[in-house]
């Protein structure tokens, strides 16, 4: 894991489906997950599920990492995936990048592809950014 990602805090949902963070800041991050029975629906095809749980762990980590110095927290808000292509072996590869950075919030694109490099879907994050507590 890049250094960078190592201090965006713990994600069990990200651990169980074996999300690898290749690259992590505030303008862009970068993540994959591989392939395996554990992520696909029974038909073989990587679970929708898995596309948006995806989005919104890069998402929710990368604004964090951005906003946690100022005692700020991030949690998904809004997140909506559109499915282009199916991916059935290999990794699924996401690569999100801030459209708005906002004092509440946060909004990011994230582009999924298969190791081919062939877009299969892509996700709107909306990550809220509020004061932590005490």
């Amino acid at each position: 894991m890049p250094e960078e990602a190592e201090d965006l805090g713990r994600d069990g949902l990200g651990e169980l489906i074996g999300l690898e963070y290749l690259d992590a800041s505030a303008d862009e991050v970068r993540a994959r997950v591989e392939v395996t029975d554990c992520v696909r629906q029974p038909v073989g095809l990587v679970h929708g599920g898995v596309y948006a749980a995806i989005a919104e762990s890069i998402c929710s980590a990368a604004t964090w990492g951005a906003v946690h110095g100022d005692g700020m927290v991030a949690m998904g808000q809004s997140n909506s995936a559109t499915f282009l292509r199916p991916i059935t072996e290999g990794h699924v590869n996401a690569v999100g990048r801030p459209r708005h950075r906002g004092r509440t919030t946060w909004v990011w694109d994230v582009e999924i592809t298969d190791d081919e490099g062939r877009a299969c879907a892509l996700v709107r994050m909306t990550v809220a950014v509020r004061p932590s507590q005490p």
